[in-house]
């Protein structure tokens, strides 16, 4: 089944909108995280650890795709500036879990507000079947997005040789 170019010209204006908008919140997050005094990596860890509640490092290192090590470092910073705090489990001590301080967490997030209020003014546009059109939309795109990191995350256990070559043309989405 062939799609009409004007189908093709919509995909690609809605595809266009996405990583300027995507690109726009990694911009921001740098720009929170610099105010914040923290690496903007640091930054999205915390915000995973505020989403996925107290987790071990191994559960944060599973969901951010960093090493064990890496993670390491980050709680460590991030438990340096006050942010989070390594919490022993009460029935295996061995077990630790990494938690956000809560107190500082509403810090962070108060340089979110502009942010969150111009989002509800764009939200406040719509009606309630479309914002539940929305949220199936994000929360499918992510679980798409998160199959495409695990697939591209396969590359990294490809020896360099046998990768397939970066063709540095514009890339442009196959119909």
């Amino acid at each position: 089944m062939s799609r009409t170019k004007a189908r093709d010209a919509l995909l690609q204006e809605l595809e266009e909108a996405m990583r300027r908008s995507s690109a726009q919140g990694v911009l921001y997050g740098q720009t929170v995280a610099n105010v914040a005094g923290i690496a903007n990596s640091d930054l999205e860890c915390m915000d995973i650890l505020y989403l996925e509640g107290r987790v071990t490092a191994g559960r944060l290192a599973e969901v951010t795709g960093l090493t064990t090590g890496a993670i390491t470092g980050v709680v460590d910073r991030l438990e340096k500036a006050g942010l989070v705090r390594r919490e022993r489990d009460e029935t295996d001590r061995r077990k630790v879990f990494i938690a956000v301080v809560p107190d500082a967490a509403m810090k962070i997030g108060q340089f979110y507000v502009p942010m969150q209020q111009a989002m509800e003014k764009v939200f406040g546009g719509y009606s309630d079947e479309e914002l539940r059109l929305l949220l199936r939309f994000a929360n499918e795109g992510y679980k798409a997005v998160l199959a495409a990191t695990e697939a591209l995350k396969g590359l990294l256990e490809t020896p360099p040789e046998k990768r397939p070559a970066l063709k540095l043309k514009k890339l442009r989405r196959q119909p």
